[in-house]
Parts: structure tokens; sequence; C-alpha cells
């Protein structure tokens, strides 16, 4: 098949492209400064972004190019700029997508659509509950992209991951990385009772790849994770394996943690580390017959040799 991938250039794009031309698809990668065969330069994301122009129409399109989260944004700015490129620049792309003739259209959605600060697992059927810009301008994507397929003969997958990492991770995980290699004593021991839901780059991937032709998979939402959630600190003492380092990890009460944090202007930081956040992936491995083809600790250990060669950390 021709596969248009755009945000080509990411950490899931990379390991998308990667895949789909080892199973010999043709791959067109898009996005703002694509380069090489099969390039497509797209410009910023939003409503004028040139998707078409001059190209083949792709059979399928995977749709991860997003603006994610700015720290230290003006919250009236992030709204618009967020709807602008995820919720504009996507339904854009897919009624052009629609019109052209395109079988299928998988939408790399967020878990931040599911909303935040529920202990119990989140699932693909709960309704909506966003409560920051990026979250609501997926979610009103996800709405606008299950109304075009109402209209069309264009099947609509949605995707919703949690955090992803693996190789070339970057952001808190990155940082995370960095401060274990280099033995920086962690407060962080007393974190134990939280649970969070990750997923490795390969095992997402896999589930895209599996999304492009399952036939259970068009019309729905999917969550995705590793299928297994842990702890901060049991996190960190296991990404400390796949490093090859101790873990440095001291106790101190979460009050006392969560006080400093806010004075050091890292209280958003410190509330992910603290906070539960997990996914019900039941109903995508019993209907689409998937398995997370790596567990946590494969994908920690991955992403940490990745990082070992690099100057990353």
């Amino acid at each position: 098949m021709r596969v248009l991938v755009t945000g080509a250039s990411g950490l899931v794009g990379r390991a998308l492209c990667a895949a789909l031309q080892s199973a010999g698809h043709q791959v067109m990668r898009g996005g703002r400064h694509a380069q090489g065969p099969g390039a497509v330069v797209t410009g910023e994301l939003g409503p004028d972004c040139a998707w078409f122009d001059g190209i083949a129409c792709p059979d399928v399109i995977v749709h991860l190019a997003a603006r994610v989260h700015q720290m230290n944004e003006d919250p009236s700015q992030a709204e618009t700029r967020h709807r602008i490129a995820n919720t504009e620049g996507t339904m854009a792309l897919a009624q052009r997508a629609a019109a052209r003739g395109v079988r299928r259209f998988v939408f790399l959605s967020s878990v931040k659509v599911n909303g935040e600060g529920r202990t119990s697992p989140y699932r693909a059927d709960d309704p909506p509950a966003p409560v920051d810009a990026y979250g609501r301008s997926k979610a009103a994507a996800e709405a606008g992209l299950l109304a075009l397929a109402a209209g069309s003969a264009m099947e609509i997958v949605i995707i919703r991951p949690p955090l992803v990492y693996g190789p070339g991770v970057g952001g808190n995980f990155l940082a995370l990385m960095r401060w274990l290699r280099c033995g920086v004593p962690l407060p962080l021991a007393t974190l134990t009772g939280n649970r969070r839901s990750l997923v490795g780059v390969d095992n997402l991937v896999s589930l895209i790849v599996l999304c492009l032709t399952h036939p259970a998979a068009a019309g729905r939402v999917w969550m995705a994770s590793d299928g297994e959630d842990v702890s901060t600190a049991g996190l960190l003492r296991r990404l400390a394996v796949a490093l090859g380092v101790p873990a440095r990890l001291w106790p101190l009460p979460v009050g006392v943690l969560r006080m400093g944090a806010a004075l050091a202007g890292k209280s958003a930081m410190v509330q992910r580390l603290c906070s539960t956040l997990t996914v019900d992936i039941g109903p995508t491995c019993e209907q689409l017959e998937w398995h997370p083809p790596l567990t946590l600790d494969q994908g920690l250990l991955r992403c940490a040799q990745a990082a070992g060669k690099s100057a990353d950390i």
C-alpha cells in the first residue's frame, strides 16, 4: 500500500516508517521539513497544510503530527493554537483525504482525551473529559473524524496512547534517564502507591500497523499500552536496571515533595510523577487479537541501549 505518515520525523513516526518499509509498503513521509525519498513537505500544521499538493493519493493515512503541550505558554493562546493545529489541521487533512478516495485514516490521539485524576483505568468508551487545551483539541478532532466517517466511504481508526517512550525519547523521560545515569539522588522512593501506564514505541507501532488493515479496527477508539502498570519508584528502579546503574532513590514525604516542587516551579512535573493514570487495553487485545510484542522491561532496555549510543545522556 501507499501509506502517508504525517509527523514522520517524530519518535513514533521514525519507528513506524521503518516498520512499514520493512513490510514492503510505499512510505510517504509527511512533515514541516520532510526530506528524502517519499517526502511530503506540509508546512505548519493547520487548515491550510498542503497535504496532497503534487503527490499521488495514498491508500492509507496515519496522522501522527500534532502540536503538543508547550511549557509556560499563555493558556489563552494555547487553546487557539492547539485547536488550529490538532483539530482544524486534522479535519482539513481528513476531508481532503475522503474526497480523494483514501480508504482508511488512522489517527493517533491521546489518553488526555479521557482526562486526568482518576485512579481506575481509562477505557475507550468513557465519555471524553479532557482538562487541558491539548486534550480538548484531540477530543474535538476525534468527534469530527467520526462524524466525517458517517458520511463518507473513508474508514476512521483512533488510537489513544499514554506516555510513549523508546529510542530517541525526549522530555521528562529523557531527563529521568539522565539523572539516573549521572547518579543524581532522587527523592522519589516513597512513590510506590501510584500506577502509570506507558507504551513503548515498538508496541505502539505494532498496533498502528495492525490497524491499517484489520477489519474490526474501523470506526472505533482503541487504547494502547505495554499491558503492565508501574509505580514511579518501580519505573525508576527498572529503568536503572536497563541503564546498568544503581537507582539512587531516597524517601521524602509526598507533601514535602509537592511543596518543594511548587517553590521550584515544577508542580506540573511532580504532579505527573505522583499521580495515577492507567488504561484498559483488554478490548484492544481481545477484539483486534493483539498483544504487546515487547514487555515493559524489554522496551526500557531498548530505550536505554539507544540512549547509550547517542549523546542524549
